[in-house]
């Protein structure tokens, strides 16, 4: 029913009057309507920031596409002459690139996956149930998150050697199956997770971990993609460590594999511009692709 339908069907009212009102409240719709898509003022200050944020990712996207003497021009070139593949060519053709690629893929998503089963089953242990030193352990556990990588390396390396993972993936997969950091990330959502979403799966006949499984578990997606993406994050650009565990062509991360582009007298910068924008591609991926995920899960939304 319009409007006018309605006002119709009162007696003495005085419809010129009405009928403004409504058309007068219909402009003022519209108006607001096109003020949405206004910039406001955070957007003043947010925009030139982003521009500057996004710049070195531009430059470098159009570098790798430029020849040697115009990256090494001065002043220098901003615009190739011509969309030149040889960076792109030589990392794809002429190097292991593949193998490294694939080599990422293979340790950053066995880091997800176990930071997801372990991180989540730890943080839950943590935030419900309750032993003995539980607070003690947890304190002691973020407390590792304090001591840096570089004090623990040489035992670390001397560890793996007898267990002769050192030059094969597993060296790089294992110090990855778990972080206090992401077991503080899951305790804390778990924490303000409602405890009376789990009783009542506790009365409909559900144990322990069934309620983990089928009640708690699904509703912590946001929480769950977020750790999922700073894991990844964290161990597809990770370089330490795998510089100092593997020593073979073919077992090389592509974080390591791009050292390999860089001479000690040359540098082929526009096969080190086309690796980057290689190895980049996928982190902006999964950051766009979970990042509503990833807020949700920092600003402690609990979502179905």
């Amino acid at each position: 029913m319009t409007g006018e339908l309605a006002l119709r069907a009162v007696p003495e009212v005085d419809m010129a009057l009405h009928r403004s009102r409504i058309e007068e409240a219909e402009r003022r719709m519209r108006r607001s309507g096109w003020r949405r898509h206004l910039p406001q003022r955070g957007h003043l200050v947010l925009m030139p920031l982003s521009i500057i944020m996004v710049l070195p990712f531009v430059w470098m996207v159009l570098t790798s596409f430029m020849t040697s003497s115009e990256i090494n021009r001065i002043p220098p070139t901003i615009l190739p002459h011509h969309l030149y593949t040889g960076g792109y060519s030589t990392v794809l053709a002429s190097s292991d690139f593949p193998y490294w690629f694939l080599n990422s893929l293979i340790v950053s998503g066995a880091a997800v996956l176990a930071q997801l089963v372990l991180c989540s089953l730890a943080g839950y242990a943590f935030a419900r149930i309750q032993f003995r030193g539980s607070s003690v352990m947890l304190i002691l556990l973020l407390a590792t998150a304090l001591i840096p990588f570089q004090l623990t390396v040489i035992p670390t390396f001397l560890i793996f050697h007898d267990l002769g993972l050192i030059n094969t993936l597993g060296a790089l997969i294992v110090p990855q199956l778990t972080s206090a950091l992401g077991i503080y990330l899951m305790y804390s959502f778990f924490q303000s997770f409602p405890r009376e979403l789990e009783e009542a799966g506790r009365i409909d006949g559900c144990n322990r971990l069934q309620v983990f499984w089928k009640i708690v578990l699904p509703l912590a997606r946001p929480a769950l993609a977020a750790l999922g993406i700073i894991t990844f994050i964290y161990a597809w650009n990770d370089l330490f460590w795998p510089l100092i565990a593997i020593t073979s062509s073919h077992t090389f991360t592509v974080q390591v594999g791009l050292t390999t582009f860089q001479g000690e007298h040359v540098t082929e910068w526009s096969a080190v511009m086309a690796g980057t924008v290689l190895t980049t591609a996928p982190v902006l991926l999964v950051f766009l692709v979970g990042q509503r995920r990833f807020v949700q899960a920092i600003t402690g939304a609990v979502k179905g």
